[in-house]
């Protein structure tokens, strides 16, 4: 008798919210991500001391100043865990661009081809990669340009329509609406009570998003992201792809009830017209919507530290 994990294949490509080796053989998902919390988390974990230190020896090859050699050390090593990611995964691994650089279009562009550069240089195809980038004004549009040159991008701490939409219209591969996040601030925020993952505004963003996509052509992916309970996976079955993490993806594979089909591209209708995505109507948008603004302005602060605390953990200091 099959589970809700392998039901859940059969429609929808699950992807491995973690870097955890064993987890990921355990579970086989498509693909994998990675960000840098998931890294620093990776970095503690004896299976990776020894590409901790090989990132750290590269470095030193490399020259330049200390923040430019400590920037070369973690680029080395969210390389490095991404391979031995690919080695186990038949799809792609997200690996992502510096969280301080998602207001500088430039610097996200240039981060991006180091990247590609550095696992070409290590026998990876760029078709197995995913650059995970800020959803942004500057993100997206480096994500437009990154795309033209054969660079696919995975958009990321995307909270708002606003947002998706712009991807949409920008030609990302792939995005990753949060869905617990937004739950989160539902929950501090307001007084909303969630009896139902039907009921859940995280929930409710993605089928909006992934319904608009599908009545309007779009080919970018939606992938629903930061998930709080299984209920909220259960409620996206269908989703083009679903990043998960071990614990949930455990909860799945014990779990052998039945899991009906909730997104379909066939039945996906949507009313709405297709957003304005200049400048000024996606900036004005975001700003209109405090979740998204706080939600995208935090995620931005936090792997900002967990990139700090990294760099320390690699400097020893």
């Amino acid at each position: 008798m099959s589970n809700k994990l392998e039901r859940l294949k059969a429609m929808t490509d699950v992807v491995a919210d973690t870097g955890d080796i064993e987890a990921i053989r355990q579970f086989q998902p498509q693909d994998a991500t990675t960000n840098p919390s998931l890294l620093l988390k990776a970095a503690a974990l004896p299976h990776y001391a020894k590409l901790l230190e090989q990132a750290r020896d590269w470095s030193l090859t490399q020259g330049g100043t200390n923040a430019e050699q400590l920037a070369n050390c973690c680029d080395r090593f969210a390389v490095d865990v991404g391979r031995e990611i690919l080695d186990i995964v038949p799809g792609r691994i997200s690996t992502e661009v510096d969280a301080r650089l998602s207001f500088n279009l430039q610097g996200t562009i240039d981060r991006a081809r180091k990247l590609i550069a550095m696992y070409e240089d290590a026998g990876i195809e760029r078709k197995r990669i995913l650059i995970k980038i800020a959803a942004t004004w500057e993100g997206i549009r480096a994500a437009e340009q990154l795309e033209k040159d054969g660079i696919n991008c995975n958009l990321t701490l995307l909270f708002g329509f606003s947002q998706a939409a712009a991807c949409a219209e920008a030609g990302v591969y792939l995005i990753s609406p949060f869905v617990g996040r937004i739950l989160d601030w539902y929950k501090a925020n307001t007084e909303l009570v969630v009896s139902n993952a039907g009921q859940d505004p995280g929930v409710q963003s993605v089928t909006r998003i992934y319904n608009y996509y599908k009545q309007h052509g779009y080919q970018t992916v939606v992938m629903g992201a930061s998930f709080r309970n299984a209920g909220e996976i259960e409620a996206l079955a269908g989703c083009d792809r679903l990043t998960i993490s071990p614990a949930l993806l455990a909860e799945l594979a014990a779990d052998k009830g039945e899991l009906p089909r909730r997104l379909d591209p066939s039945s996906a209708s949507s009313s709405e017209a297709r957003a304005a995505t200049d400048e000024a109507s996606f900036r004005l948008d975001l700003n209109n919507d405090a979740m998204a603004t706080e939600k995208l302005a935090e995620g931005i602060r936090n792997f900002i530290g967990d990139q700090i605390k990294l760099e320390k953990l690699i400097s020893g200091t």
